[in-house]
């Protein structure tokens, strides 16, 4: 840095550092609420690093102090589009975390059944088919769900 050319400090580099790197491990977890909080601390650290960015000074008012000391507004603009955006997607990963746990009594994020089929292929060394398309989406196999097994309902066994 120049001489008399105010930065961000030490600190505060750090705590970004840390908020999104603590973010980042918790969003590659399986469970929703981790994921829900790794999202909002990677918001928070990005929001500090675009706050770095920004040229500290007086009020951004015309008027106010000379042109070359006011500060910069754009970074204040990003930082407020990116706190409801990042509450946007806050509120949508807590609604499909409470349904997953209103459904199954969980919130961990279940296995896909083609990532398990792209893993056993990966495991023989294959090479994965090509989808040439085509079938429509009730004949293709790589589309559909295997069939659950039925719940029997009262009246629905033999006798």
């Amino acid at each position: 840095m120049r001489p008399g050319v105010e930065g961000p400090t030490l600190v505060l580099v750090v705590a970004v550092g840390v908020l999104v790197g603590c973010g980042v491990t918790l969003l590659l977890e399986r469970s929703l609420t981790r994921i829900l909080l790794g999202v909002i601390l990677l918001g928070n650290g990005v929001n500090a690093l675009i706050l770095m960015g920004g040229r500290a000074g007086a009020a951004p008012v015309v008027g106010a102090a000379p042109a070359g000391r006011l500060s910069d507004a754009l970074p204040q603009a990003m930082i407020l589009t990116a706190i409801v955006i990042t509450f946007g997607l806050t509120a949508f990963l807590l609604a499909v975390s409470y349904r997953s746990w209103y459904l199954t009594g969980d919130d961990e994020v279940p296995d896909d059944i083609e990532d398990r089929q792209i893993r056993r292929a990966a495991e023989r060394n294959e090479v994965a088919a090509a989808d040439l398309g085509g079938e429509g989406p009730d004949a293709d196999p790589e589309q559909v769900d295997p069939e659950l097994p039925r719940r029997l309902r009262p009246g629905d066994g033999p006798g």
